[in-house]
């Protein structure tokens, strides 16, 4: 039979998960390493960038400017591995609802190409390599790695208990800000929590532009966001967040006695997020989507800022 006379796939719901068959009723799976990688979002690296900037702000900012090689190589791994590791039991508390969002429909949870229960395998073993990664530094580090894993399982999970999961996830994925510090310094100082209070803004706002682009599939399945939250008032919540999260930095570089270029930084990365409240102005999906693709040259723009102030004062 052609592909052009091959049964439509649909997908089924069955007690053990969801599973795409066609229209004869066979099963048909791709190669488990591509749907491996598509379940790690390896070939999506957006959510990978965007933990990856605030660790390494916080990394440059603990260090005063370049960290310790072997520092810097065991955080960048951990970012991949709890990346890779976040999405799987994303997808694993999401397989049911998956299958009926237009965005997500085909992922391979939602499809049936990787089952539930290889994905808690899966996640297990990605969260192990972390952890002997952060077994590598200090025992502080250590225990905020533990509060790191937790948030991280109950994300997804979130979703139907509070209509602001987006601060659970910013709360994730600030984590790696005090367990830079405490790695490097061996203490967590103010300027790491006002950090971590900086990154936690911008992610509750850049993530809330995330969920204007599922909002509607959201309401219909009964999951919350911070999207459904604010309502039309989204914009004006994402400028608020955005506008605090400058405000929060112009106070790090302060306290950091960092260079006028970071300053510049500031104001470079401030046009970035102007321009995304333009383009979610109409509420519509592809423009929030690429909103919220912007924030990686938010992040960069930052992490420039930051390092380029250390190189020119040494």
């Amino acid at each position: 039979m052609s592909k052009q006379q091959r049964p439509p796939h649909r997908v089924e719901l069955t007690a053990q998960g969801a599973r795409v068959v066609s229209g004869n009723a066979s099963p048909e799976r791709p190669r488990k390493l591509n749907a491996w990688w598509r379940l790690v979002r390896a070939d999506k690296p957006i959510g990978t960038l965007l933990l990856l900037w605030p660790t390494l702000w916080a990394l440059w900012l603990a260090a005063e400017g370049f960290p310790p090689w072997a520092t810097l190589l065991i955080f960048v791994a951990g970012v991949v591995l709890t990346r890779s590791g976040g999405c799987v039991i994303n997808d694993y508390a999401d397989r049911w609802l998956d299958p009926q969002v237009a965005r997500t429909n085909q992922r391979p949870l939602a499809t049936g190409e990787i089952s539930g229960t290889e994905a808690l395998i899966g996640f297990a073993v990605i969260m192990l390599i972390a952890f002997g990664l952060v077994l590598l530094t200090n025992r502080l580090t250590v225990y905020f790695s533990l509060a790191a894993l937790a948030l991280a399982v109950f994300y997804p999970y979130s979703k139907r208990l509070i209509f602001f999961p987006q601060v659970v996830l910013g709360a994730a994925f600030s984590m790696a800000i005090p367990m830079a510090f405490a790695a490097v310094r061996g203490e967590v100082p103010q300027l790491g929590w006002l950090l971590f209070c900086a990154n936690l803004l911008w992610t509750t706002a850049y993530d809330t532009l995330y969920a204007m682009v599922d909002r509607d599939d959201d309401l219909k399945m009964g999951a919350r966001s911070t999207a459904i939250l604010f309502g039309d008032l989204d914009r004006v919540a994402i400028g608020v967040l955005n506008g605090t999260f400058l405000l929060a930095l112009f106070l790090l570089g302060q306290r950091a006695e960092l260079g006028t270029v970071y300053y510049a930084a500031l104001v470079l990365a401030a046009l970035l997020l102007i321009y995304q409240l333009w383009l979610a102005r109409a509420q519509q999906r592809e423009p929030c989507f690429e909103a919220f693709l912007n924030n990686n040259w938010v992040g960069l723009v930052v992490f420039v800022g930051i390092a380029t102030s250390y190189v020119l004062d040494s």
